[in-house]
């Protein structure tokens, strides 16, 4: 058997089953490590097995309920060893003790502090009715900090050092409480943002960080570059699991409703690259037989009756997120996702149960402009020239720009869908076949419901096993 790392990334917002994917071809490939190589702790991957155990994988990687294999917290994550702790002791329920033990963390991972998932909330509960769909785990606040202030954030290399952590956390907690005193006369009179602040001025939150983060770096395996490609060359098969989805990455998707992360597989390469991979890599693009989108943020094929229709067990209304949208599936947005995250290998369709249950099936071909006449060009691909309302295509910006991002989502609010309706009587078959031809990508995997068995693996992919 030939060495393989399978890389696997949402093409959507999010959502698709990245996690119930890993886990199937953790157990088809006996794959030994599962790579995490971008996002952190607001990664909600569930995976539900035959035998009834059900887990989300927020920060483990989603192969771990099988016993041989391991999780990699690579540089581009990044690390709320709370979080994690509680994600290890549901794990531990349902008969998975050695979670810790089986994970590995590069030394140069980043550590969401509680003040920095505090001043995320707080900045987002400010934004009133603007919100931008943050799920309230301090991604983006850690990622600001690191570009501003570099070393005197907190990594995972600094766990085992109290001295080093005690410095830090300091700096971060006064810096974060300075930063969220500008934003008191914008946020409501409320308990949740009283419980928010109360994080900056509880006298044991800095002792109690510490003695949590010692006991979490004395329990993981802390790697350093040298090791990281020891284990590297040492697995026969690794499946590199991303997180969120490409239309939320921070520098291609609709600005300002991204992630602080890099969705594409640009980690991914990156990481092989560096350590001098040799093995074969295969690229999977995953996708719901539907479109969703949970959060705040343009979605043009969004219909409410379908919302209503096909409501989500592991996807509902929260806090952060708050409302879980469905619609019809989108080709323009799914080839744009397709063009930003370059050669796929094969695509994996989740959901299609779901799809099955749909009382129409409609595809977005295209959008209709409605906005006032202005120059399209620069943001989208029309046939019939650049002063027609008919769009077919979103232009990808190598060098994409905040600006230009945001003034591509001011479009896309203004964007309403054109459908091709499905025959009445298409079958499942005849859809993929429709979905591959559209998206140039063969279907390699499909699945059905849940669990491991409602997967299977097509002739392109059973070539790759």
């Amino acid at each position: 058997m030939s060495r393989k790392a399978i890389f696997i990334a949402d093409l959507g917002f999010g959502d698709a089953g990245k996690g119930t994917i890993t886990d199937y071809l953790t157990r088809e490939c006996s794959a030994d490590l599962v790579v995490r190589y971008n996002g952190g702790p607001q990664a909600a991957h569930n995976v539900v097995t035959a035998d009834g155990k059900h887990h989300t994988f927020a920060q483990f990687g989603s192969g771990m309920l099988l016993p041989w294999t391991r999780t990699l917290l690579t540089r581009f994550m990044l690390i709320n060893p709370l979080n994690m702790l509680r994600e290890e002791r549901h794990l531990a329920q349902l008969g998975v003790r050695d979670a810790l033990s089986r994970t590995l963390v590069d030394r140069r991972a980043l550590i969401i502090t509680p003040f920095q998932k505090a001043a995320n909330r707080l900045r987002e509960l400010a934004r009133a009715d603007q919100r931008h769909g943050s799920c309230g785990e301090g991604i983006g606040e850690c990622r600001a900090d690191q570009l501003a202030y570099g070393n005197d954030v907190l990594y995972a290399g600094d766990l085992l050092d109290r001295a080093t952590m005690r410095k830090k956390l300091q700096f971060l907690l006064d810096t974060k409480y300075a930063e969220v005193a500008v934003l008191r006369e914008h946020l409501p009179d409320s308990e949740q943002v009283r419980q928010e602040l109360a994080t900056f001025t509880h006298p044991t939150s800095i002792d109690d960080c510490l003695d949590v983060y010692l006991y979490f770096a004395r329990c993981v395996q802390l790697l350093d570059e040298t090791a990281i490609s020891a284990r590297f060359a040492q697995s026969e098969t690794m499946i590199f699991e991303g997180a969120q989805g490409v239309l939320l990455d921070e520098n291609y998707a609709f600005a300002p409703y991204t992630t602080w992360s890099t969705t594409t597989f640009a980690n991914a390469d990156t990481l092989l690259q560096e350590h001098n991979y040799t093995g074969e890599i295969i690229k999977l693009g995953v996708l719901r037989a539907y479109a969703t989108r949970h959060g705040a943020g343009p979605f043009p094929t969004e219909e409410p009756a379908l919302t209503a229709a096909l409501p989500d067990l592991h996807n509902s209304w929260n806090d952060w997120q708050q409302t879980f949208r469905v619609g019809h599936f989108d080709l323009v947005a799914t080839r744009y996702a397709r063009d930003v995250i370059g050669h796929l290998d094969g695509l994996a369709i989740t959901h299609l149960d779901r799809w099955e249950t749909m009382s129409a099936h409609q595809l977005c071909t295209a959008y209709h402009y409605q906005g006032v006449e202005a120059d399209l060009s620069p943001y989208f691909v029309s046939p019939l020239g650049q002063e027609s309302r008919t769009l077919t295509g979103i232009k990808v910006q190598q060098s994409a720009t905040l600006t230009h991002q945001e003034e591509l989502t001011r479009h896309l609010w203004l964007c309403r869908p054109h459908y091709q309706t499905l025959p009445e009587r298409s079958t499942q078959e005849e859809y993929l076949a429709l979905l591959a031809e559209q998206l140039a990508a063969p279907i390699a995997i499909i699945s059905s419901g849940p669990t491991e068995a409602d997967k299977r693996s097509l002739s392109v992919m059973q070539s790759w096993l």
